[in-house]
C-alpha cells in the first residue's frame, strides 16, 4: 500500500525544474523570433518605397511621352506624375508616415530625373534615369 502511495505522488505533474526548462525554451525562441520579424517589416517597407520609385519612373517616362520633356522638381510637376497615373502606396511605409516622394532635377531642360524617397526604416532610396533604382541619395 505504500508503494501505490508513492507511485500516485510522483506521476501527478511536472517539477519545478521541468517547467524552468519550458519557460527557458519559449523564451529563446521568442528572442529569435521577434527580430526576425521586425527585420521583415523594415524589408516590407523598404520594398514599398522601391516599387513606388520603379513606379514614378513609369509616370515621368509617360510625361516625356506626352510632353516631350521630364516632370519638375516644383508642385506642377507633383501633378504631371499624378495626371500620368502614378500613385504612392500607403504612408505608413514612409518616414514621418507622409509620402515625400521627392522630384530632383539632375540636368537641365527636364532631359533627365532623379526620384528619392526614405521609407519608415530610414533608408534613402533613389530612382535616376541615367541609373535607376539605388540606395542612396540622388547625387
Amino acid at each position: 500500500m505504500i508503494d501505490r502511495l508513492s507511485k500516485k505522488r510522483e506521476d501527478e505533474g511536472f517539477t519545478l525544474i521541468e517547467l524552468l526548462v519550458v519557460i527557458i525554451i519559449i523564451g529563446i525562441l521568442a528572442a529569435i523570433a521577434i527580430p526576425v520579424f521586425l527585420n521583415q517589416r523594415a524589408n516590407a517597407w523598404d520594398a514599398a518605397v522601391q516599387a513606388d520609385l520603379r513606379n514614378g519612373a513609369t509616370a515621368q517616362e509617360t510625361v516625356l511621352t506626352d510632353t516631350g520633356v521630364y516632370a519638375t522638381a516644383d508642385a506642377a510637376g507633383q501633378a504631371a506624375l499624378v495626371n500620368a497615373g502614378f500613385k504612392f502606396s500607403g504612408a505608413e511605409n514612409y518616414a514621418g508616415n507622409a509620402v515625400p516622394v521627392t522630384i530632383i532635377d539632375t540636368a537641365v531642360a527636364g532631359t533627365s530625373y532623379c526620384l528619392q524617397a526614405t521609407s519608415a526604416s530610414g533608408q534613402v532610396f533613389s530612382y535616376s534615369s541615367p541609373n535607376g533604382l539605388t540606395d542612396a541619395a540622388c547625387a
